[in-house]
């Protein structure tokens, strides 16, 4: 019975692979607007009926591919931050920050599904939450290190202050990332995640053609000056 039960299980489990492979092309070849159960049966020589029981609807499935790829960066932001000496903090942001970037070049599909445009009538549920956070944690948990051993030290000084609305917001945030930063850092660190993934964006969706050759150099430039306002210093 248990050996009977383990290949059923490894069956379903295969045929769940298939079924995202399939999604993911179409994805890529049509956009969201592709995708649909039933053509991703119709590929696979399904009936449409039975693809159903391994994903009632089309945004299950959607939230499964979008859970795959906020867990596939997070674990690419993981293993890039543990190959760097935990006191290294500028050369762990910029491991980080480079891994996510090469993450998205080789996926852009992928990418685009989690930080592109919404998918119209799509609302992600609770499931997205813990994969979409693996980056921020990590980022976060580079800024409070360095703060911990005494050598972080943000260039905040003479810029304009977090403005009031932000505190309840940064009381969140800091709760929620576990990390015991200033309204003032903790703006600046959303910020330097803003710039980070913005400039990957747009190096992706084409609005850096003609206008940068070698956006690499350009990306770690911005990586490193998001670094030096966090205070995240060489050594």
């Amino acid at each position: 019975m248990n050996a009977s039960r383990t290949a059923r299980e490894r069956v379903r489990a295969e045929l769940i692979g298939e079924i995202k492979d399939v999604a993911r092309r179409r994805l890529a070849a049509e956009g969201t607007a592709g995708l649909s159960l039933r053509a991703v049966a119709r590929e696979l020589g399904m009936v449409s009926s039975a693809i159903y029981r391994y994903f009632p609807s089309r945004d299950d499935l959607l939230t499964a591919l979008i859970i795959e790829a906020f867990n596939a960066v997070g674990e690419a932001v993981e293993a890039a931050d543990a190959a760097c000496p935990r006191d290294r903090h500028l050369d762990r942001w910029m491991a980080v920050c480079r891994a996510v970037r090469t993450w998205a070049l080789a996926h852009p599909h992928e990418y685009a599904l989690i930080h592109g445009s919404p998918v119209p009538g799509y609302v992600a549920p609770q499931d997205t939450v813990v994969a979409a956070a693996r980056d921020g944690i990590v980022m976060t948990a580079i800024i409070r290190d360095a703060q911990e051993a005494g050598v972080l030290t943000p260039r905040l000084t003479g810029l304009p202050p977090a403005p009031p609305s932000f505190a309840l917001d940064a009381a969140r945030l800091g709760e929620a990332l576990g990390a015991p930063f200033s309204e003032d850092l903790l703006l600046a660190a959303l910020m330097a995640w803003t710039q980070i993934y913005g400039f990957i964006s747009f190096e992706l969706f084409g609005m850096y053609n003609n206008v940068l050759d070698t956006p690499a150099d350009a990306f770690d430039h911005t990586a490193l000056v998001q670094a030096h306002l966090l205070g995240l210093v060489p050594g």
